[in-house]
């Protein structure tokens, strides 16, 4: 019952941040902001997602339960190493690529308050 309970907590809080990294993906003004929303909401979330489906594969304490979240905990260890070097190697490809993204920088407040080129 605790263990349920704890699961569904970490597949829940999984849910929470994956959707809030949606949102920093599609409101965020630029390139890099968007891909760090993208690179640390997806690892976050998919390591509370699978964290919480390997506890309760184990729940069971049979051999082979145990053996698949031994399993799914390998592919945790995989994807913990590859998606944030994935991820820098995709911004430092939009940096030093043909026409490189340039960054997003807040405009000076004077311009902000004046109301000038704000669409």
């Amino acid at each position: 019952m605790i263990i349920e309970l704890i699961s569904a907590g970490l597949i829940t809080l999984g849910l929470i941040v994956l959707f809030g990294a949606v949102i920093g993906l599609l409101r965020f003004p630029d390139f890099y902001t968007r891909m760090h929303a993208a690179g640390i909401g997806d690892t976050l979330s998919t390591i509370l997602l699978i964290s919480g489906f390997a506890l309760y594969n184990a729940n069971g304490f049979s051999g082979a339960d145990v053996l698949v979240s031994i399993k799914i905990c390998f592919i945790l260890f995989f994807i913990f190493l590859t998606s944030p070097t994935s991820t820098h190697a995709l911004v430092r490809a939009g940096y030093e690529g043909e026409g490189g993204k340039i960054p997003w920088k807040k405009p000076p407040s004077d311009i902000l308050k004046s109301g000038e080129g704000v669409e």
